[in-house]
């Protein structure tokens, strides 16, 4: 069917859903469906082993591969993924970052085998490393190569690949990272300046090529249900965004400085109780992205209603696609010109927004801009802070959410009444036939062209040339995803981002709150010492939101607290629990991969022998899951209906004296 077309309208944004699952092949059947459905551009998630630079068989990759997305280990992958697509027509957007470079160089050689020359690509590589560091873990190299490798492929791209945006600042994540909309505006907008100012810096980048530069630089936002709130929140990023590329960079040509982003509405806030809610939240984030033209999205992707409780179905996304579809085409959305336009009370609050966040960008441009701001974890701290107000107030009941602390009285949902079948479980057989796929490929290819191109790539590189050229030639000759980060792990060494959890006093809160540092302060008579937890978050998932927030809640009812952050095996967890005698593990993953990586923790300490120690998991788990971990020794699992700390605090409590008496 054609896309509808009037002439009196204007032109809808490109519709995405954010997607990929099991192999490259389940998610090529998935997106020419969607395709096919009225979706007019795709959006790419990759999972965490070719996010976080770590081929399938890679012993951190395992129980991770094909779970949040689809695993792209070599060019026969990619060209998998884009099968009977033609990438000259074709707008993908990639939400890759750590190894987008990689990526795009896979994207081009198969543009190649299909005939399409790369200044046909159009797209985007999400390639934000910053945000990375303060909210999404699947960063790799340290903030300063990380840099560097952003302005190689701003450098390349502006006129090898002109039509494609190289970086697209995402403030998407910053928000789900608790960030308020003056800490969203200002912390992308630093973002942005540090890798125009990188890109401006460079010997190869002339001063013309800056506006055309400027023009591909492309945003991606979050919005939430406050939806007046985020139309002014865009608004203000559009009048920032003019004033900071006329000012800073001379660019001339109001078209180049126009506000570019595409848009996934708020995951944060929807909600496993009353799931059914979550199609409305749904709908009026769209409003908030879609009401004003002046600052209308470019590209819109929203989550399935079920994305708290699992991974959608392919029903799941098309209800998603035909929100935005009825939105575009049955609504008289399109027809006006900027209807917020003379609004004094939309003017008034854009106003206060724009002041609150340049005095907030001029903060963290005054310590040296944003990678300063991520070395000295000023900008995590925040971003910690804001979050645990944001989590007391849900506790408190201040921020209402519908299902969650206000009406809670709930018929059965006839949505979720299905179980494990109302979300996509990937299969077991995923990961193996991926590695299998993996070895025949190792197996056929070229190794002396592959040692070469390895060879060249280290060379290039440690020589200060561009990543791009031979990492396309890497990509042609067979060169894996793992084998290409493993080059620039031997360059440009690995980074633990700051945890921005930091010791604060324990003093007030709610009752309950009361209570249980009290619990914790008697309970430290028994135990000899102070009660201690370890936070630890097992395999590839560096979505650390949950674990911080039970740190800070640990330490703030007088536990001891150790957190060291993202990406750890279970041996290192194990260990960790051993060497710092802790009384009680909590293990936090959202990646779906808790089957496998919580029972290795649960083996590995039968085997040490602290299998004493209980172990409590949270996550997005579903109920026959959860009764799975219960069954091999978990001894308590939170999801996200789980909201009260204070209540979670006191059950670890609980857990931990019940395992003291009986030792």
């Amino acid at each position: 069917m054609s896309t509808p077309s009037d002439p009196k309208r204007d032109r809808p944004w490109v519709f995405r859903t954010y997607s990929g699952h099991s192999s490259a092949q389940a998610s090529n059947a998935l997106y020419r469906s969607n395709l096919g459905k009225g979706q007019t551009g795709l959006s790419v998630a990759f999972d965490l082993p070719t996010q976080t630079g770590y081929d399938s068989d890679h012993p951190l990759a395992r129980g991770e591969v094909g779970k949040v997305g689809v695993p792209i280990g070599h060019i026969d992958d990619m060209q998998t993924l884009f099968e009977n697509i033609p990438l000259d027509r074709m707008n993908t957007s990639m939400t890759i970052n750590a190894t987008a470079a990689w990526l795009l160089s896979l994207y081009v050689a198969v543009g190649e085998r299909q005939g399409v020359d790369a200044k046909q690509l159009q797209g985007t590589t999400q390639n934000d490393l910053i945000k990375e560091y303060l909210s999404r873990g699947t960063y790799v190299f340290p903030p300063a190569p990380s840099m560097r490798l952003i302005s190689d492929m701003v450098a390349y791209s502006v006129d090898e690949i002109p039509k494609w945006n190289p970086t697209n600042v995402c403030s998407y994540h910053l928000q789900e990272a608790g960030a308020t909309p003056q800490q969203e505006i200002a912390y992308s907008m630093a973002t942005a300046i540090a890798v125009l100012d990188a890109v401006r810096e460079r010997s190869d980048i002339a001063a013309e090529q800056i506006p055309r530069i400027v023009g591909r630089i492309s945003f991606f936002l979050n919005a939430g249900i406050r939806f007046v709130e985020e139309i002014c929140k865009v608004r203000a990023m559009a009048e920032l965004w003019d004033e900071i590329t006329s000012q800073r960079y001379g660019v001339e040509e109001e078209k180049l400085r126009r506000f570019r982003y595409g848009v996934q509405v708020n995951s944060l806030g929807l909600t496993e109780a009353q799931p059914e809610n979550n199609v409305i939240r749904i709908v009026l984030e769209s409003l908030g992205v879609t009401l004003s033209k002046k600052a209308r999205c470019r590209a819109l992707q929203l989550p399935a209603w079920n994305e708290a409780l699992g991974l959608p179905r392919p029903w799941d996304q098309q209800w998603s696609l035909r929100i935005q579809q009825i939105l575009a085409y049955e609504t008289d959305l399109l027809e006006f010109p900027d209807i917020f336009d003379g609004s004094t009370a939309i003017e008034s609050k854009v106003n206060e927004l724009i002041e609150g966040s340049r005095a907030e960008l001029e903060k963290v441009l005054s310590m040296g801009g944003a990678v300063a701001a991520v070395e000295n974890a000023y900008m995590k701290q925040r971003l910690v802070e804001s979050h645990t107000q944001r989590v007391l107030a849900i506790e408190s009941g201040e921020l209402p959410v519908v299902g969650v602390n206000l009406y809670t009285e709930s018929e059965p949902s006839l949505l979720a009444d299905g179980g494990a079948q109302s979300i996509l479980k990937v299969d077991a057989s995923a990961e193996r036939e991926q590695i299998e796929r993996l070895e025949a490929f190792r197996a056929k290819r070229n190794g002396a062209e592959v040692e070469a191109a390895l060879r060249n790539l280290k060379d290039v590189v440690a020589s200060g040339g561009n990543i791009m050229p031979p990492s396309i030639r890497a990509a042609q000759s067979g060169v894996t995803t793992g084998e290409w980060a493993e080059t620039l792990r031997g360059l440009f060494g690995e980074y633990r981002a700051p945890t921005g959890v930091v010791a604060g006093k324990a003093e007030g809160g709610s009752e309950t709150t009361r209570s249980v540092r009290e619990r914790v302060h008697a309970l430290r008579k028994d135990l000899g010492r102070p009660l201690k937890i370890l936070v630890g978050k097992p395999g590839l998932d560096g979505h650390s939101n949950g674990a911080e927030q039970i740190a800070v809640k640990a330490r703030d009812v007088g536990m001891e607290v150790v957190y060291e952050g993202i990406r750890l095996t279970p041996e290192e967890i194990v260990h960790s629990a051993r060497d710092e005698g802790v009384h009680v593990i909590g293990l936090s993953i959202l990646s779906g991969s808790h089957g496998v990586l919580v029972k290795d923790v649960l083996e590995l300490l039968r085997s040490e022998k602290l299998d004493g120690i209980p172990v409590v998991v949270g996550g997005i788990i579903p109920e026959e899951d959860a009764e799975a971990l219960r069954a091999a020794g978990v001894r308590r699992v939170y999801t996200p209906k789980d909201f009260d700390l204070a209540r979670i605090m006191g059950e670890i409590v609980d857990v931990v004296s019940e395992s003291a008496a009986a030792a």
